[in-house]
């Protein structure tokens, strides 16, 4: 079975150099470039789409994606689908059509979710929403009991951990590993996403999942991202793809990177 989990950047395009970043790309929706890459100020629903649907995974757990997207994602990659949201969701529809209009003026301010997609015979079954902090924005985990084409089953758990503060992500990591292991029982577990906590700077985090929930390996350790499991046999460790790997053809010839976080893949197997 292969996974994969990726910080979607609220459905934006980052561009390696800092400086296609304007104002007037942000204000008047100019396309910025330079010789390798270009930064656009769009709607890139059917990037992200295509992008998805050409990957190799079975199981795809997503973060920062914006929530109108939900539905035409798992479409369009023909995937069952669930989805949480998680901040700045208040005024849903206004915050909608600011940001299929300005993307990258709204930014974050769109409103973000955490979404499941499975595919290659895998079915939801049931999904569950843990609100792991209300402040200084809502973090929530989303998990689903997912049935194989064998008629077994496994539990996956998606998190966005609170950013900026590593003590506040490790709580939210911590209650959010209490609770997947308590709703999957028996069931084989895998526990991701975007964790804000970096094994080589906040080693403790990854111990206690190891120790206490048996969840392990992380992606490295400079990543944020993980993909760690529990009663699965590891047949491909969590890594990063390169950077080339998510980027596109974009506008005159040049290349459109999308999202700020490089996508995390692996395999498992259940035994």
């Amino acid at each position: 079975m292969r996974l994969l989990s990726w910080n979607l950047f609220h459905g934006r395009d980052f561009p390696p150099d800092p400086a296609l970043f304007t104002w007037r790309s942000r204000l008047l929706r100019i396309t910025e470039w330079n010789a390798t890459h270009a930064q656009v100020n769009r709607p890139l629903l059917d990037e992200f789409t295509g992008w998805l649907r050409g990957a190799e995974w079975d199981l795809a757990l997503l973060q920062e994606a914006p929530p109108r997207w939900a539905a035409a994602l798992a479409r369009g990659t023909q995937a069952g689908g669930a989805l949480a949201l998680t901040s700045r969701n208040s005024l849903g529809a206004l915050r909608a059509a600011v940001a299929d209009r300005n993307p990258d003026l709204i930014a974050s301010n769109e409103g973000g979710s955490n979404q499941l997609l499975a595919r290659g015979g895998l079915r939801l079954l049931e999904v569950r929403r843990l609100t792991l902090t209300a402040r200084p924005e809502r973090r929530r985990m989303l998990w689903a009991r997912v049935g194989l084409a064998n008629g077994r089953a496994l539990a996956v758990a998606n998190v966005h951990a609170t950013a900026g503060a590593p003590h506040a992500a490790a709580r939210d990591v911590e209650r959010a590993a209490e609770r997947a292991v308590e709703w999957a029982g028996a069931l084989p577990l895998i526990f991701g996403g975007d964790l804000n906590l970096r094994p080589g700077h906040d080693p403790e985090p990854f111990e206690l999942m190891r120790e206490r929930f048996g969840l392990a390996p992380p992606t490295g350790e400079r990543s944020i991202d993980h993909l760690l499991a529990r009663g699965l046999r590891v047949v491909e460790p969590p890594h990063p793809l390169e950077a080339e790997g998510r980027e596109l053809p974009g506008p005159r010839g040049l290349r459109l990177r999308l999202s700020d976080h490089a996508p995390v893949v692996a395999a498992v197997s259940v035994e």
